[in-house]
């Protein structure tokens, strides 16, 4: 219990002095709400409007699992082919990192031509921000398997299901739950940059159509409360993913 204390009082309580200190001067200078709203505002705010803001956060949770759920596999699944091969990784690696660096707000539009506005696009946008990270992950996971522990495998014979499976995976998970914890905060930002384009499908609204709304309005409260929302949303991928990756790790340290 006191070990829990130790490790969220200090961040609990810069927390609150930096909210103090951001009311007092925004009082203080007599900001424009419009500009920067003071702390208490924002929080009545997202009193206020919490409905339509856990709509709009499912709505994006949805487009941001799926698309983390997509990297996962298919950039584990690209990793190993990768890993598989020097000749392989030196013909395709370069396009994994092509991928990495074309700006998500210029594709969006072809997303939302090829998958249709709404949650698909969000989604699809989602996957590509976040691949990279688990396709670089899992490669150096599986490059840093010992030589010497190969050598071994091949001198028992060990087929390549059974050297992938007892070897190469399990020395390879520890990078792998890396990557996949960039993933789940980058696939937050690649879902609410697609539904910045993609809109709204089917009466659901997700929480980047919020931040537009709110900004047409001039409502920078209601901004503010959309992405803490967006925050709060990575934070909790981010907190299944490590609790998952130390599930898989303690498990595999058991057997």
């Amino acid at each position: 219990m006191r070990g829990q204390v130790a490790v969220v009082a200090p961040p609990a309580v810069a927390l609150v002095v930096v909210l103090v200190l951001a009311e007092v001067v925004v009082r203080l200078l007599e900001v424009p709400a419009f500009l920067v709203p003071p702390p208490s505002a924002v929080f009545a705010t997202v009193m206020a409007e919490r409905a339509a803001l856990l709509a709009a956060m499912k709505t994006t949770a949805i487009a941001a699992v799926a698309g983390l759920g997509l990297s996962m596999g298919i950039g584990s699944l690209v990793g190993a082919v990768l890993a598989s091969s020097r000749l392989v990784e030196r013909a395709f690696y370069p396009y994994a990192v092509f991928l990495q660096t074309v700006p998500i707000v210029a594709i969006a539009p072809l997303l939302v031509l090829w998958f249709g506005p709404g949650t698909r696009a969000a989604a699809v946008s989602a996957f590509v921000v976040s691949v990279f990270p688990v396709i670089a992950g899992t490669l150096a996971g599986f490059r840093s398997v010992e030589p010497s522990l190969r050598d071994l495998f091949r001198l028992y014979r060990a087929g390549r299901i059974a050297t992938l499976v007892k070897l190469e995976l399990p020395s390879a998970l520890p990078s792998m739950i890396t990557g996949f914890r960039v993933a789940a905060g980058l696939s937050v930002i690649g879902a609410i940059v697609g539904e910045f384009v993609a809109g709204f499908s089917e009466g659901s609204a997700g929480l980047g159509i919020t931040v537009l709304s709110a900004y047409r309005q001039l409502r920078t409260d209601l901004m503010f409360g959309a992405v803490l929302a967006a925050s709060l949303l990575g934070l909790v991928l981010f907190a299944v993913v490590q609790g998952l990756g130390r599930a898989l790790t303690r498990r595999r340290h058991r057997e």
